[in-house]
């Protein structure tokens, strides 16, 4: 598996990483979207796995390369979620190319969200959180959520890479991470039995995270402590529905059920 260069998205360039053969157009089941390359890993790489297990088709974009990073370099963050991408099952992952740290939600970087968003046309959306430690996070939150809705309208016109009107596109449902900070989730995965395997993608960023003969300077999530304290997390989520791990989404539409027996027969929905 390799980088594939982008075809030089206006405004920038971008990356592209195939896991499964390329189709033309590739309509994804879930579609994870954050800022840096890791942040997917942290948050919700066991519902990925799980929907990918099923034989659904995911995919990840990385707004930036996570350039800025005190650990490593943008290019290795990207060799890193190349790597991660495979362990995860994802059948695609782009990177946008947006300027680390830098990025906005206007409309330049709307435009550039929005064509990924129709290009892949997902029936659900995984975004940053809406507020958290780093700003990158919340902000690419807000601006996922907004370019859920604006890529529904018609009358905002973006092209395919072949020069193509996009085919106007919204999403049924967008979930949003919990990340660095705890929030009260709407909505619980049970990931106990891929829990490992969230593990082992995050410790594809061996960059970042723990790494004892490492030289480079301690960072934050470079402690040891970090990812026990992950692990944690996880555990008292699953707790809250008696699983041993889980990861919780917040949503600012709560989802509904037909009636209460969906709750408690969900085979039979």
């Amino acid at each position: 598996m390799a980088l594939l260069p982008g075809t030089g998205f206006p405004g920038g360039t971008h990356n592209s990483v195939f896991l499964q053969p390329e189709t033309s157009p590739m309509k994804l089941h879930i579609l994870a979207i954050a800022p840096h390359p890791d942040d997917i890993e942290l948050g919700c790489a066991g519902t990925l796995i799980r929907h990918a297990r099923k034989g659904q088709a995911t995919g990840i974009v990385d707004l930036t390369a996570g350039e800025l990073g005190t650990r490593g370099s943008g290019e290795l963050r990207l060799q890193e979620a190349a790597a991660a991408a495979k362990v995860m099952g994802v059948a695609v992952r782009e990177n946008a190319g947006m300027a680390d740290g830098f990025f906005r939600n206007d409309e330049e970087h709307q435009r550039r969200l929005i064509y990924y968003i129709r290009k892949y046309q997902p029936d659900i959306v995984i975004a940053a959180a809406l507020s958290d430690r780093h700003p990158d996070h919340g902000r690419a939150g807000r601006m996922i959520a907004d370019c859920c809705f604006l890529a529904g309208l018609r009358k905002v016109e973006t092209k395919a890479e072949d020069g193509q009107p996009q085919q106007a596109w919204r999403p049924k449902r967008v979930f949003h991470m919990i990340q660095d900070r705890m929030h009260t989730p709407d909505i619980i995965v049970d990931i106990s039995d891929v829990f490992e395997e969230k593990m082992e993608a995050i410790r594809c960023y061996k960059s970042q995270f723990h790494a004892p003969d490492s030289e480079e300077p301690q960072t934050y999530i470079s402690t040891p402590e970090f990812l026990k304290q992950l692990e944690y997390r996880d555990a008292l989520t699953g707790k809250l529905i008696g699983t041993a791990y889980a990861e919780g989404f917040v949503c600012e539409n709560i989802p509904g059920v037909r009636d209460l027996d969906q709750l408690i027969y969900p085979e039979l929905a």
